[in-house]
C-alpha cells in the first residue's frame, strides 16, 4: 500500500506543502511559547528605563530617572529641615520664636 497519486511532480507538492505547514505549526508553538519571555523582557526593560530616566525626544519631555529623583528630594528635604532649626534668625522656626516672645506665650526655658 502506497500513498502515491502516481504523479511525481503532485507527491513532490505534497511532500513540500506538509513540510512548509509542519515547520509553519512548530515555528507558531515556539512564538507562543516564548510570548512569556518577550513579555518578561519588555517589563524588564521599562524597569530598567524608570530606574535610569529617559532623554527627551521630538515632542516628548525627558524623564528624569530614580536616582535623579531621590537626589530633588534630598535637596527639598535639606531645604524644610533648614526652616525648622534656628539658626541666625532667617529661618522660619527664628521668626516663630520672635513671633511667640512678641506676643509672650513663649515657653519658659528649663535651660
Amino acid at each position: 500500500m502506497t500513498d502515491s497519486t502516481g504523479v511525481g511532480s503532485v507527491d513532490l507538492l505534497v511532500v513540500w506543502a506538509g513540510a512548509v505547514v509542519a515547520l509553519a505549526g512548530v515555528l507558531a508553538l515556539v512564538w507562543r511559547g516564548t510570548r512569556g519571555l518577550r513579555l518578561l523582557g519588555r517589563r524588564v526593560g521599562e524597569v530598567v528605563d524608570d530606574w535610569q530616566g529617559t532623554d527627551a525626544r521630538p515632542g516628548v519631555p525627558a524623564h528624569p530617572g530614580v536616582m535623579v529623583r531621590l537626589g530633588a528630594i534630598e535637596d527639598r528635604l535639606a531645604a524644610v529641615e533648614h526652616e525648622m532649626r534656628p539658626n541666625s534668625g532667617s529661618s522660619l522656626r527664628d521668626a516663630l520664636d520672635r513671633v511667640e516672645v512678641h506676643i509672650g506665650t513663649a515657653p519658659k526655658s528649663n535651660t
